[in-house]
């Protein structure tokens, strides 16, 4: 596989650049679980509060969303759900419930400079994104299903419940599913290494425009894995 990677600071124009050859640093991601993915390893961020800057940026993203010209199509990511028997009308990707707020002029999740970008392209492109500050991850990070009894503390939210379903993990076991990321392994403004992964395959459209964002309002180094 090539690697393609975006070295991108300030303004720089974000570019997908081919290589021969191994990867040079790819994220590890062991899969266990009979899905495709796309990971994304994020490296030198600087992560701020939500910055005003990016608001245009959110309100051109809703909009779009209201026209009902998004990128992508909710189908895929609930046809993932029912692959392991998961109803998604009861437990929603974390992309389709962006869509529902935003066309139901609910006011859009702000939370810090990264994760905004993450909801703004989770929003675009109907693909759910799990972001996990990989200082905080022990050894790497698995795709599987998750185990009888297995489940995470998530951000704000009560204990969420793995079993039987797609999970991430790791060394102390799951810290994200394509509904919800874990307070334990959450992105916040100290994070300076994450790991980025789409739960459905996605192309350069939505890479571009993720590296260009990343790079302007994160201010990293992003590796396509």
């Amino acid at each position: 596989m090539h690697d393609r990677r975006c070295r991108l600071r300030g303004h720089l124009l974000p570019r997908l650049l081919e290589r021969p050859g191994p990867p040079l640093a790819p994220l590890a991601v062991a899969i266990e679980a009979d899905v495709e993915i796309v990971a994304l390893d994020l490296r030198e961020l600087e992560i701020s509060e939500p910055r005003e800057d990016f608001t245009p940026v959110v309100e051109e993203a809703v909009k779009a969303a209201e026209a009902g010209k998004v990128w992508g199509d909710p189908k895929a990511a609930r046809a993932l759900y029912r692959r392991f028997g998961i109803d998604p009308t009861k437990t929603r990707p974390s992309s389709e419930a962006l869509l529902r707020r935003a066309v139901r002029g609910h006011p859009f999740p702000r939370i810090n400079s990264l994760v905004d970008v993450a909801n703004v392209m989770s929003l675009l492109a109907q693909a759910p994104v799990g972001l996990y500050d990989l200082d905080r991850v022990e050894g790497p990070l698995t795709l599987r299903i998750g185990t009888e009894g297995e489940g995470y503390e998530g951000i704000r939210k009560d204990r969420i419940n793995v079993a039987g379903r797609l999970c991430v993990a790791d060394a102390f076991g799951p810290c994200g599913n394509p509904s919800s990321d874990s307070a334990r392994t959450m992105i916040t403004t100290a994070t300076e290494h994450a790991a980025w992964i789409w739960f459905l395959p996605v192309g350069k459209q939505v890479l571009g425009r993720t590296a260009e964002l990343v790079s302007q309002y994160g201010r990293g180094l992003m590796i396509v894995s």
